[in-house]
């Protein structure tokens, strides 16, 4: 199932994404798939989660600047060149006039994809590279730069600026 998805997001992006086409291309009932992923932004979400995972390490260099920069960078590349990356938005998008799709982004999509990047935050606090009370912040902020740069289509592999601007939330 999950590989019909993948193709359908290929193909259509996030807007021709449904569950009906992906259960016709899969020979599967759709009652099958909504069973395991009750809503296409679920099924988005754990073939986006899967994807990334298996495209973007989690470094551990020794400093957070250093860890933030390979990790960014890596985002940035899988949003622009994996398809799940690629149509990221489009979730994003559904969640202005979904609640359903708000609810899966907020409380399923945001947990799961922040568990690596809060570890790289969690070490350097463990560091003393910061106090361990500013993790939740820091992370939010470094959320906060890499959607700006994915909503305004700014994913440039040579960003001349990436470096100081990580090395700024690093203070």
């Amino acid at each position: 199932m999950k590989a019909a998805a993948r193709e359908l997001l290929a193909e259509k992006g996030y807007a021709g994404f449904s569950i009906e086409e992906v259960a016709r291309r899969a020979g599967a009932g759709k009652p099958t798939i909504y069973r395991w992923w009750p809503s296409k932004a679920d099924l988005f979400i754990a073939i986006y989660g899967a994807d990334k995972d298996a495209a973007i390490p989690v470094p551990d260099t020794g400093s957070l600047r250093d860890d933030l920069l390979l990790y960014t960078k890596d985002l940035w590349r899988f949003w622009r060149e994996d398809t799940a990356g690629r149509v990221f938005r489009g979730l994003i998008a559904e969640a202005q006039t979904s609640e359903g799709a708000l609810a899966a982004l907020r409380f399923k999509f945001m947990p799961e994809r922040l568990a690596s990047p809060r570890k790289m935050f969690l070490r350097a606090a463990e560091r003393s590279e910061f106090p361990a009370d500013e993790i939740d912040d820091r992370l939010e902020l470094w959320v906060g730069f890499n959607w700006l740069h994915v909503l305004t289509d700014r994913l440039s592999e040579n960003e001349p600026s990436l470096p100081h601007k990580i090395a700024l939330l690093c203070r």
